[in-house]
């Protein structure tokens, strides 16, 4: 029913804990995790009104009970980590890699050590010509950002090492036109 949701469960597996949800909008990403995993404790990050949609969400599917939240903007709230899995679907494309990099470094210190870093995007080939979709969108970002764009994966690795991050690998979930890089 959520592709990208469930790809994302399927790649982390099992989780334990503390996940913390960055910009989680409609929730479903954290509340996938939740109904997988009874031992997860979701917290989602995003504007007031935005959580009321997350919180009826995880209510109507049965995770409302281990649903915590955060209003405020990523990059200002004290994000009350640290957490063992951080969700950032479908962000890093709105900033350019200076605030990418900061928001990032943010992130790794909510982090537990051990913990991991999951990333939702469009991310076109190193030739920026295909996949198609993710070769496209940063014409979008053009028209809709200030200074978004699609990033390639050596870009985004790029930002994840300075943020502080070791590791990063890119998953390409099938029948999906978005990748997942999961880092630690």
């Amino acid at each position: 029913m959520f592709p990208s949701a469930q790809a994302i469960a399927e790649l982390v597996g099992p989780v334990s804990g503390r996940v913390l949800d960055v910009a989680a909008g409609h929730g479903l990403f954290g509340i996938v995790i939740a109904q997988r995993n009874p031992g997860a404790r979701m917290t989602a990050l995003d504007w007031p009104k935005v959580l009321e949609v997350a919180k009826l969400h995880a209510d109507r599917m049965g995770v409302g009970e281990r649903l915590t939240t955060i209003a405020g903007d990523a990059f200002e709230v004290d994000l009350q980590g640290p957490y063992d899995l951080i969700l950032l679907t479908n962000l890093l494309h709105h900033f350019d890699a200076q605030q990418c990099t900061t928001l990032l470094k943010r992130l790794r210190a909510a982090l537990r050590p051990g913990g991991r870093l999951v990333t939702l995007e469009f991310i076109p080939n190193e030739d920026r010509v295909s996949p198609a979709m993710a070769a496209t969108f940063p014409l979008v970002m053009l028209a809709t950002t200030a200074r978004g764009d699609a990033y390639t994966f050596s870009e985004l690795e790029h930002m994840l090492r300075a943020a502080g991050f070791l590791s990063s690998t890119l998953h390409q979930p099938e029948d999906l036109p978005q990748q997942i890089i999961v880092s630690t």
